[in-house]
């Protein structure tokens, strides 16, 4: 099940305990409880349910989010968008 836009397994996620949200996961909700997503953004208003099914994958966007030294996982979303692709 695709969770994400940007390919973070939101049921593995621990900052929405940490706030104290219900959160389904951004292709659930319109507004993140973390504000803002240009990625979210970008994704839905290409139509797609995830970054791994836009021909631009994986773009400078998504990589720098990936691989952000606070945010970031080294890729392991850029891999999960490319699982939930071929599923």
């Amino acid at each position: 099940m695709i969770e994400s836009r940007c390919g973070i397994e939101c049921s593995k996620c621990n900052s929405k305990e940490a706030f104290g949200v219900e959160c389904a996961g951004c292709v659930g909700i319109t507004n993140p409880f973390w504000g803002d997503c240009s990625i979210k953004k970008c994704c839905e208003e290409k139509g797609f349910e995830n970054c791994g099914f836009c021909p631009d994958f994986s773009c400078g966007l998504l990589i720098s989010f990936a691989y952000d030294k606070e945010q970031g996982d080294n890729g392991a979303r850029i891999e999960q968008c490319e699982k939930w692709c071929k599923q």
